[in-house]
């Protein structure tokens, strides 16, 4: 599968942020769905399939320590790298996102060099 070919589910509250990582993201290539809340996040996975998911931790409606849990831990979906984009920095949250299925975790603010590495080693399955 090309890069071009790609999908990314892009879920954050922050109506800025969502615009701005989708414009970087799409610039590098990538097809970019978003939503803006848990609940919408796990219909448009589950629905999408999407290759990677950026998955912010605050957000309303459902945390995403639960939107990952319960596509890590359904064998239809566990597949899915997650990447965790949270403003929370602490070894606990890391902790607890790595637990509930996170694949990979970045603190806010990040570079988007380092959030296109990432995204780069996750989709590559290194």
């Amino acid at each position: 599968m090309t890069k071009e070919a790609r999908t990314l589910l892009l879920v954050d509250d922050e109506p800025d942020l969502l615009e701005s990582l989708s414009i970087r993201l799409k610039t590098s290539g990538y097809r970019v769905v978003t939503a803006a809340d848990g609940l919408e996040a796990l219909k448009k996975a589950r629905s999408l399939q999407p290759d990677l998911i950026l998955l912010d931790l605050m957000l309303p409606r459902m945390d995403g320590y639960k939107v990952a849990r319960l596509l890590k831990f359904d064998n239809r979906y566990s597949r899915i790298p997650i990447l965790i984009l949270s403003a929370r920095g602490q070894d606990k949250d890391k902790d607890l996102a790595h637990s509930a299925g996170a694949d990979d975790y970045l603190v806010k603010p990040f570079s988007s060099e380092e959030l296109l590495a990432r995204i780069g080693k996750l989709l590559s399955g290194k």
